[in-house]
């Protein structure tokens, strides 16, 4: 069995066991071994319990694809056997679109670090689908705003992003200095687990690298950036789990520039709280906020009190969203999810 001997030990505690895993263990289940999903790969896992982190071993035709960076499983100990997941807290998985399988991001996720840079690669439209993805996954989010020394409107940015949802956490940062691990710290005590999201080139790489203390062969592989169009190349492969400086722990993902929304109605009308407050003044309980006469918000734009943008926004994400979610039909006592426009 694979082990990594290197790494410190961390307590269940520090790893973010809490009383909503305890819970969930049988009587029987306490001789096994509490660990925490570290690296999913095609056909193995590695875990990270009190002791350092090792590879476990697959019962007979057992997936990884079920599983994701952050969970919680229980092994055996003398095997390295895993015995069973337990339910998650939290789960942030991207819509794999039509009838795909949802992609697993990371479990057990307390704070959702939303990374972008001031520069082309800044894209409120985008920055919104990363925050009800958030939402709806029951995590805080947080956005961070990189390459503020490259740039002579960083205000601009953050009052920009600060606009986005009610209140957002918006921080700003330089990636590679070594204060960005204090600003982000709040965040990142014993026992919470935070992820990074973003566009390649960005700087998630770099920021983990500040935030775990590492350099030199130990750090994160890192990647240039086309000045032309702010693009940078794919350095993380694979979501993985690091401990940082603070106690806590962080999950580096790579980099994403589309995300589909799906089953994200919830986490839409967080985010788009506005319009949600003023739909109910609408003449029509159905209004789309489109054409209809007596329509509250589009009263609001007129008067300039909501960005048209802003609506145009929330009407194309709210129809992607009902596009990419199932819903329940058929007779009663016999119903069945369906997606809308699938056949029988």
């Amino acid at each position: 069995m694979s082990h990594f001997p290197e790494q410190p030990t961390a307590s269940a505690a520090a790893l973010g066991w809490c009383p909503y895993f305890e819970d969930q263990l049988a009587p029987d289940e306490a001789h096994l071994l509490k660990m925490r999903v570290a690296t999913v790969h095609r056909t193995r896992l590695t875990a990270r319990s009190s002791t350092g982190t090792v590879r476990l071993r697959l019962a007979e035709a057992a997936q990884t694809a079920g599983f994701a960076v952050g969970d919680w499983v229980l092994v055996d100990p003398e095997s390295y056997v895993l015995y069973r997941r337990l339910d998650r807290r939290t789960l942030l998985q991207r819509h794999g679109g039509g009838r795909q399988v949802p992609q697993l991001i990371a479990a057990n996720v307390d704070t959702l670090f939303i990374v972008t840079s001031c520069n082309d690669d800044f894209s409120p439209a985008r920055l919104e689908r990363y925050l009800a993805l958030a939402n709806e996954a029951g995590t805080t989010p947080v956005v961070v705003l990189t390459k503020i020394d490259r740039t002579h409107d960083a205000e601009g940015y953050l009052r920009q992003t600060e606009a986005l949802q009610r209140g957002l956490a918006v921080v700003m940062l330089n990636a590679k200095a070594p204060e960005a691990a204090r600003t982000l710290a709040p965040w990142c005590g014993a026992g919470q687990t935070a992820a990074f999201v973003g566009s390649s080139g960005v700087g998630k790489s770099t920021l983990l690298n500040t935030l775990a203390g590492r350099s030199g062969e130990h750090a994160q592989a890192t990647g240039p950036v086309r000045e032309a169009d702010a693009k940078g190349r794919h350095t993380t492969t694979a979501r993985s789990l690091h401990e940082t400086v603070t106690g806590g722990w962080v999950i580096d993902t790579p980099g994403m520039r589309s995300l589909t929304v799906g089953g994200v109605s919830a986490g839409l009308d967080e985010l788009f709280a506005e319009i949600v407050d003023l739909a109910p003044r609408c003449r029509f309980r159905d209004c789309t906020h489109a054409h209809e006469p007596g329509c509250a918000v589009r009263a609001a734009v007129e008067a300039g009190k909501l960005d048209s943008a802003r609506l145009d926004r929330w009407r194309k994400l709210s129809e992607e969203n009902r596009n990419n979610t199932a819903v329940r039909t058929g007779p009663r006592g016999n119903r069945i999810l369906k997606m809308p426009g699938q056949g029988r």
